[in-house]
């Protein structure tokens, strides 16, 4: 199969589906079977799954230690990995070595888990093709201007915690930026004489 007939096709393979699996380490992924779904998954000759979307929600992850190494053992093109579902986890930050790797993500389900530092938003910024993200349910969730700082850190997104951003939400976020988020200055070194 050749690469652009596998973009063609993988955009509607069924996702790699390890969700409700009790996954406490990215590293049991490589023993552990995936869901079944309706339709089949299809392989490569070397065995490597053809899909764009791994689902590892509703487990037990804190971290995601070597996640790209298994990625790598079960995808047949991880470069080109979609949709990535991490929600019902127990992640407490976003690592940037790791989803940030994935230009070609477009969705991102991080909803459930335990993130409590809004600038762990700041790392996704990275991604050119994220579309929709969700992290509702996170202690983030509570502090004030939420929704308006990630829509000004990612204003490619088009949908966030399932809601569609509309024209209203991205003049509100500019306007809430203007008021909360100050400029870095430029200090001007000054020669003295």
């Amino acid at each position: 199969m050749s690469k652009r007939d596998y973009m063609n096709t993988s955009v509607q393979e069924p996702p790699l589906d390890y969700s409700f699996r009790s996954i406490h380490m990215i590293q049991e992924l490589v023993s552990e079977e995936p869901r079944t779904g309706l339709r089949p998954l299809r392989h490569s000759k070397s065995g490597k799954s053809l899909t764009q979307s791994l689902w590892l929600n509703n487990n037990v992850l804190n971290d995601l230690r070597d996640f790209n190494q298994v990625v790598s053992q079960m995808l047949e093109h991880p470069e080109n990995l979609a949709w990535i579902d991490l929600s019902f986890n127990d992640l407490t930050s976003i690592d940037p070595q790791i989803l940030t790797t994935f230009f070609n993500l477009s969705v991102l389900y991080l909803h459930g888990n335990s993130i409590q530092c809004l600038g762990e938003v700041n790392k996704l910024a990275v991604l050119p093709r994220l579309r929709s993200l969700t992290l509702h349910g996170n202690p983030i969730e509570e502090e004030k201007g939420y929704r308006q700082y990630v829509l000004c850190t990612l204003p490619h997104i088009t949908t966030f915690d399932f809601s569609g951003v509309t024209k209203a939400d991205r003049i509100t976020a500019e306007v809430w930026k203007r008021l909360n988020i100050k400029p870095k200055k430029v200090q001007i070194k000054r020669d003295t004489l």
